[in-house]
Formats: structure tokens, sequence, C-alpha cells
């Protein structure tokens, strides 16, 4: 472990003088934010390599018009919401699901499949299932939409918002965050889309991307291998999860994700539109669409509490940058859903960077 340790920091400094500044380095999931935050890393690391937390968590990227849509059904006595736990503390311009709890007609799930089983116990009632999520979280919507196809059940209906992570980092270095120097990939998300997933960040944009386990170890070794390709003038995609990371990835699950939904353009929270960016249950399941069934419309809106949540998500501004941070802005009382998920980089730097709590 020290050898790793020691290594990762002679790669860092060697980067460091072969650019010349300082070294910027984003994570693209919202595991290993809170991981990174967890270990302190940020602070364990030399002064000369930037972490940055970018738009890997699903619900903080969800954009507000989805938020408020799905908010719009809680006066509804007719509908229960499904949702995952986090997601009932996401703000809305009309308060949040968790302050509509007391109502009872908005169930927190673990898993989509869940989201069944209670349109079977309440057949009276309209069960609507937020679906945000990676490619991961697709495949889980895409069982979940077929098994009700094939149940027969007439009253559950899905709101798909499921994001594809490249175009997102695409997005960033075109419009958002050009200084980024390379990214630390998951590794799960990118067992299904397979490394090849993020050519174009090496072909367009010459950026070293390495796909990376969760431990703080595996991410200091990830760390290491993008410093080492910077002073070495690469620019190549690494994966330290050879074992189950292909270049192909997992054609299984990608033809799952490829039959039941269609790619379309859709908007991010913090990056805006994004082409191809978004998966929409196919025509095939039209019954179950919520926009169709239950007339949701989502209409974009602007942020007006002062949180900058948008520009942690772009790795442009540290969470205790925000003067909402800390106060009032808190996981109990959050203003943005960057401190509302725990995946959130604000939650994260709130619950585990307690070493600058008494400068917040």
């Amino acid at each position: 472990m020290l050898e790793r340790i020691n290594r990762a920091y002679k790669q860092i400094a060697r980067a460091n003088q072969v650019l010349g500044r300082r070294i910027n380095v984003m994570e693209v999931c919202g595991t290993h934010t809170a991981s990174i935050f967890r270990a302190g890393l940020r602070d364990a690391l030399p002064d000369c390599l930037k972490l940055l937390s970018g738009p890997g968590c699903p619900l903080c990227v969800t954009e507000q018009g989805y938020i408020d849509a799905v908010l719009s059904l809680a006066e509804r006595n007719d509908i229960i919401i499904a949702v995952c736990n986090d997601m009932i503390r996401i703000p809305g311009k009309s308060g949040s699901l968790e302050q509509k709890i007391e109502k009872g007609n908005v169930k927190t799930i673990s898993a989509a499949n869940d989201v069944l089983n209670i349109a079977k116990q309440m057949p009276d009632k309209k069960v609507f299932f937020a679906a945000i999520g990676f490619e991961n979280a697709a495949i889980e919507t895409a069982a979940l939409a077929n098994e009700t196809m094939n149940w027969g059940i007439k009253n559950l209906f899905i709101f798909s918002s499921h994001k594809l992570l490249a175009p997102a980092m695409e997005k960033l270095l075109t419009e958002k965050n050009p200084n980024i120097d390379a990214f630390i990939c998951p590794g799960h998300i990118s067992v299904i889309t397979g490394s090849d997933a993020y050519k174009p960040i090496i072909e367009k944009f010459k950026k070293p991307c390495v796909i990376s386990g969760f431990e703080p170890m595996q991410i200091i070794v990830a760390i290491s291998e993008i410093c080492r390709q910077l002073a070495d003038g690469e620019s190549d995609i690494v994966s330290f999860y050879d074992s189950v990371v292909t270049p192909q990835g997992d054609e299984i699950a990608q033809k799952t994700i490829n039959e039941n939904f269609d790619i379309v353009d859709g908007c991010w929270q913090g990056l805006g539109k994004i082409a191809r960016s978004t998966l929409k249950l196919k025509e095939k399941f039209s019954s179950l669409d919520a926009e169709k069934q239950l007339g949701i419309q989502i209409t974009a809106r602007q942020d007006i509490t002062g949180c900058r949540g948008n520009e942690v998500l772009c790795g442009l501004i540290d969470p205790v940058e925000c003067s909402l941070f800390a106060n009032p802005c808190t996981p109990d009382t959050p203003l943005g859903p960057c401190m509302a998920d725990s995946h959130g980089a604000c939650a994260a730097c709130y619950k585990y960077n307690n070493r600058k709590r008494q400068n917040y």
C-alpha cells in the first residue's frame, strides 16, 4: 500500500513539473465522490493536483423541470409516487416530496422491481415511478417495463429520465470546463458501456480516462496512472477492471437498453441540453409512459435560491465556495440536489470534511 502511495506522489510531482501548472482530475461518479471525501483524499494529495466532482450523481443532474413535474402529482389522491430514497428531499418550486410524505401517497423504494409489487398491492391507485439513473439503472427499468406488460398490470406508469454518462463528459469539455485534464470513470457503468464509450474523449480532446473501483487505494492508483499519462504526453483509456470491463462492454445489457429505450436529446441540471444523452421508453410501452398517460409536462425552470450547485456539478467551484453551504443549506435543509442526495458533492463534503468545518 505504501509503495503505491509513494508511486502516486512521484507521478503527480512529475506531471506537475512537465505541465508547469496544477493538474485537474474529475471523477464522474457519485460513489467516487463520496469515497474521496470520506477518505480525505482531497486534503491528502499534493496541492498541485485538484480533484473535481463532476455530474456523476443521477439525482443531482436531473433537471428542475422533472422534479417539479413529479411534485405536481403529490396532491393527487389517485396516485402513489414511488421514488428512490434520496429523491424525496430534492427541492422543487413547491417544496419536496419529504414535506408531502404525510399525505401517504409517496413510497420510497430500493429497486425498480419494488414498484411492481406496489402496483399489485394497490390496484385502485395509479402507481407512478420516477425512473432516473445511468445505464445500470436503465436496465432495471427496462425489466420493470417488460414485467409490467407481461403481467398485464394496468396501473403502473414510468417517467423515464435515464441518462448516458459519456455525452455529459463531452459537454463538459466542449462548453463548461475545458480545463479538466483527465477523468476517473466508474467501474460499474463501464462494465455495461465498455471502455470504448470513452473513445470520443480520447480522440476529440486527448484527455486520459481511467476506469477505477471505489476504494480509496483504487482511486489513488487511478490518479497515479492519469499523472503518468499526462507526464508522458499520452491520452489513453485504461481500465483497472480488465476482468469485467471490456472494450465492447456487456452486449446483452446494451441490447436490452436499445430494445427498450430511444436515445433522445435531454436536459441536465448544470449542463443544459445535451444531444442524445437521455433514454425514453419506446413506443411499445406507450401505455406505461407517464408523460402520455398522466399528462405530465416538463417546464424549464431556473433556480432562484442562489444555490451554486450547477457550478459544483461542472467542477468549477468546490462546495464550500457556495455562500449557502452549511448555512442555511445542509443535508437536513437542502437548497439544491447536490446537498439533498447522499452521493452529491455538497452532501459528501458536509458529512466528511470535518477538518474544515470550523471555517464554514
